[in-house]
């Protein structure tokens, strides 16, 4: 009951946060950015190893300047997603342009077929996500992991979808993709999760190392014959991002074993390579190797 209503104090103060405007909230964020990175140093020993492991070829100063940019960018990516909770439509069509959405996705629609877009845990990928939903009035799924605290889930569950997006919790995805599948619809899937010890079906090349990658959206764009594209997250400037819709199979039943899932991957490879500082590099993503298989 006490930890109830601490989640719940917790929720409150965060729902107060987000009626801030930006620019106070970028000031929080200068202030968070310190905590994290001089006096908290929040998981620098795993950032740093993941930096080393991506880059061998860069020298220590380039190495370190990357994961100091990325600090700044994990602060305001922090207040940008307590701003969700709050933000208006018109804030967030200011914050957050879209490309190429006629060009590629409007046309698959056009011709009968869903979509399943891959997008990376890059630039703000859940402005992204609620963006997805002022675009098209097709059903728009958002899949996503369920938080184990209720009061925060619930939260961000109402701020997901406040803009008419349907959610569905990951292990719900193939049942429900096959419910709707007489609808046209698009689904976003974060495509580099780390998967489960028990889930893992396939290890791929990725920044330099072994990785054990989800193969989601292939599955499910071969199960519903949807339209692969990957969703190309840009930062423009602080507070300000784009996607650029990038078409990637169109006819996924004469792709060959695994060809999609290594397609994305790379994708998302080139994209942190030619601006790495925002991608979430403080994440555990190389829990397992293939050698970890066999024990």
């Amino acid at each position: 009951m006490i930890r109830k209503g601490f989640s719940m104090l917790g929720a409150s103060l965060l729902y107060l946060i987000s009626l801030l405007p930006f620019f106070i909230l970028y000031r929080i964020a200068d202030v968070l950015f310190i905590v994290l990175y001089y006096i908290a140093g929040y998981r620098r020993k795993v950032v740093q190893e993941n930096l080393r492991n991506a880059f061998p070829e860069k020298t220590t100063s380039e190495r370190a300047y990357i994961e100091k940019e990325y600090y700044k960018h994990l602060a305001d990516l922090i207040v940008e997603s307590i701003k969700l909770f709050t933000i208006s439509q018109k804030d967030l069509e200011k914050h957050f342009t879209i490309t190429n959405f006629d060009k590629v996705v409007v046309p698959a629609f056009a011709a009968g077929k869903s979509v399943i877009g891959a997008v990376g845990h890059y630039g703000n990928w859940e402005m992204a996500a609620l963006k997805l939903s002022l675009l098209t009035t097709e059903r728009r799924i958002i899949v996503y992991k369920p938080l184990s605290n209720p009061e925060f889930d619930s939260m961000f569950q109402k701020m997901r979808s406040k803009f008419g997006a349907t959610l569905i919790a990951m292990k719900n995805t193939m049942r429900k993709l096959v419910e709707y599948r007489k609808e046209r619809t698009i689904t976003v899937l974060v495509s580099d999760q780390t998967p489960a010890k028990r889930e893992i079906q396939h290890f791929t090349t990725f920044l330099n190392q072994p990785t054990a990658v989800f193969l989601g959206v292939e599955k499910l764009a071969k199960l519903t014959d949807s339209a692969v594209v990957f969703c190309d997250i840009r930062r423009i400037k602080r507070g300000y991002y784009n996607c650029n819709f990038v078409p990637l199979f169109n006819d996924v039943k004469n792709t060959a074993e695994y060809e999609i899932t290594n397609a994305h991957v790379q994708y998302l490879e080139q994209v942190i390579k030619n601006e790495p500082q925002y991608w979430l590099w403080s994440h555990r993503r190389w829990k397992y190797k293939p050698e970890d298989m066999h024990k």
